[in-house]
């Protein structure tokens, strides 16, 4: 359950976020997920309200964004996305090392709020 302390830490940052603002509200949060990180989307929604209630946060949406994964092959430079069906080498090259460059994070990315005058 590793989610449950994703959706706190994000909660945190985003309601720092607001009171920096000096925030009226908070419409949503949104926020970015690596496909090799494990982390379920529809665990951060379950959790998320549980989290926020009687924040800022509360009645806020969470939009999750997931990042597929992505990796530079080390021997044509080239970035490309490993799959089962290309037996994770390089479609380009062939060759079988290479960098993850994408679909690692876990990032909280913007806060949309209202900001009073």
């Amino acid at each position: 359950m590793h989610e449950m302390s994703y959706v706190v830490r994000f909660a945190e940052k985003a309601i720092q976020a607001a009171e920096e603002k000096n925030a009226s509200s908070v419409l949503s949060i949104s926020v970015s997920v690596g496909e090799m990180t494990g982390v379920l989307p529809e665990y951060l929604y379950r959790y998320y309200p549980k989290v926020v209630g009687g924040t800022i946060l509360e009645g806020s949406e969470l939009k999750v964004t997931m990042i597929p994964v992505s990796t530079e092959c080390g021997g044509c430079g080239k970035v490309y996305r490993p799959t089962r069906e290309n037996r994770y080498l390089c479609p380009y090259c062939g060759d079988g090392i290479g960098r993850v460059v994408a679909g690692r994070e876990v990032t909280l990315d913007s806060v949309e709020m209202e900001v009073a005058d």
